[in-house]
């Protein structure tokens, strides 16, 4: 029971102090590939500990939620952390949530941020807050289908259990439909975290912002919480791709050598997905608008098929 509740507050704390980190250094690839100097890869910390100093400002008609709302967000993303499996399978707190609890608190998410970016009355929020909500229609279904093919093989919508499963399985991995599943994620993946060719995480132009612009109006205490949580709910989707659908070397039992080997396996699955995104923005550009559904259409058609051919196949 202690080593359980010991896995549970390393896994949150480590994917909660890492999230940052993680974003440093893809800005750090990517201006090495580009010929940049470029911010130091602690930069992201830096960032937050001098949001946290200043001072928020909030309209005199700003209701109480924009008070509270940047808070939730992030709450709602610790909680995500606490039964998501990082480097053990077992299930810590998955009683408390699975799948369904995750996908749920992911919408809550974003609910609260069109909310908030609704808060300030300017147009740029209403636009971003519009366009966030109309693509999450089209990455919430792709993101649950998806995941829930392998639920459909684990018999379980845990997520420790459905990395379990998978990693069990030696041949799990190569059939059509988990490589179809795994490739409809990490579509949902790359636009969850506002990245290119879907957006741009360090664009300046109000018009084309669809992430950052659910924050253009907040600033102080609460933009620290928001950028924090938008890390860690980053690192969570990008934990989730590779220990659900490469669950390769992660702990079966919680021996200290399978959990140091483990940990260490999830760092360089980590640093894979940082240079193949770093790769991946530095050569390619930021798609028209139109095009995202389009982009996000395909996700949910390649999870959907990932489904139907689990069924056919059994």
């Amino acid at each position: 029971m202690m080593l359980d509740v010991a896995l549970v507050i390393f896994q949150s704390l480590a994917l909660v102090a890492l999230a940052p980190l993680w974003g440093g250094v893809v800005a750090a690839l990517k201006a090495r590939m580009q010929m940049r100097r470029g911010a130091p890869i602690t930069q992201r910390y830096r960032d937050l500990l001098k949001l946290t100093g200043k001072e928020t400002v909030l309209s005199e008609d700003a209701s109480p939620l924009a008070r509270v709302a940047p808070y939730l967000v992030l709450g709602a993303a610790v909680a995500i952390c606490t039964w998501t499996p990082v480097i053990t399978t077992h299930a810590g707190l998955g009683f408390a949530g699975d799948l369904m609890m995750t996908v749920a608190l992911f919408a809550a998410m974003r609910v609260l941020l069109a909310l908030l970016a609704l808060e300030a009355g300017t147009p740029f929020g209403g636009m971003a807050a519009s366009r966030h909500l109309a693509l999450s229609a089209l990455a919430e279904p792709a993101l649950m289908l998806s995941v829930f093919t392998l639920a459909l093989v684990a018999h379980s919508t845990d997520l420790a259990a459905i990395s379990r499963a998978v990693a069990s399985s030696h041949d799990a991995w190569i059939s059509p439909s988990h490589l179809l599943a795994a490739t409809a994620m990490g579509l949902v993946v790359i636009s969850e975290t506002g990245r290119l060719p879907v957006d741009n995480p360090t664009t300046h132009l109000e018009l084309t912002m669809i992430h950052e612009g659910l924050m253009l109006d907040v600033s102080g205490r609460h933009l620290a919480a928001l950028e924090w949580a938008a890390s860690v709910r980053q690192l969570l989707l990008l934990t989730l791709l590779a220990n659900l659908f490469l669950p390769w070397g992660i702990a079966l039992e919680p021996t200290p050598g399978a959990l140091l080997f483990a940990f260490a396996i999830w760092l360089a699955k980590l640093g894979v997905f940082a240079v193949a995104v770093a790769l991946l923005e530095s050569v390619t550009a930021r798609m028209r608008l139109f095009r995202v559904p389009e982009f996000l259409g395909m996700a949910f058609l390649l999870s959907l098929l990932a489904l139907t051919s689990d069924s056919l196949l059994r």
